[in-house]
């Protein structure tokens, strides 16, 4: 299903109340967009991945939670993000640099198995790649919602809070 916002949409260019930053109500479905943002986020952040992931820091889980938060609702490991335009993304290059990501991070996982040490994702020879997919739909999504896509990572903790109230 796609939402169209008609031409004279009192919507348009306007952007909703935030939750810490994050507009909550201007798409549909926020609280999917909300779990792909913070497994991309993680996902292309390399300095969090070392002092976060690879020194087992609680509260941010690990590559494969990143992996599943990122495809567990929208079933993007079977099918486009372009199914998702007008609900879960803005629009068609949001969903390609998504499909991206996607297909990069899990042709990593396939090769080296979900349950892999997060040592053996970033020392895969492909991870440089897939970091650099998740960040350029990282900055896209992050830069669309009005936030900063250079802050650290929000914890699961203060995922769930956010994606709970609205």
């Amino acid at each position: 299903m796609t939402v169209q916002a008609s031409e004279n949409s009192s919507r348009r260019g306007r952007r909703s109340s935030t939750m810490g930053g994050m507009p909550v109500n201007d798409m549909p479905w926020w609280r999917w967009r909300s779990n792909v943002r913070s497994a991309l986020h993680m996902l292309s952040d390399p300095v969090f991945q070392r002092d976060v992931w690879l020194a087992g820091v609680d509260g941010y889980g690990d590559v494969t939670d990143a992996v599943y938060r990122l495809v567990e609702d929208t079933w993007l490991d079977h099918w486009s993000a372009e199914k998702y335009v007008g609900t879960i993304f803005r629009d068609s290059q949001e969903a390609a640099l998504v499909d991206t990501a996607v297909l990069r991070v899990l042709r990593i996982m396939h090769q080296v198995g979900p349950d892999a040490p997060v040592a053996t994702y970033l020392q895969h020879e492909a991870w440089p790649e897939a970091v650099r997919a998740a960040r350029d739909a990282h900055v896209r999504l992050a830069t669309s919602d009005g936030e900063d896509p250079d802050t650290p990572p929000r914890s699961l903790d203060v995922l769930r809070i956010m994606t709970r109230s609205a």
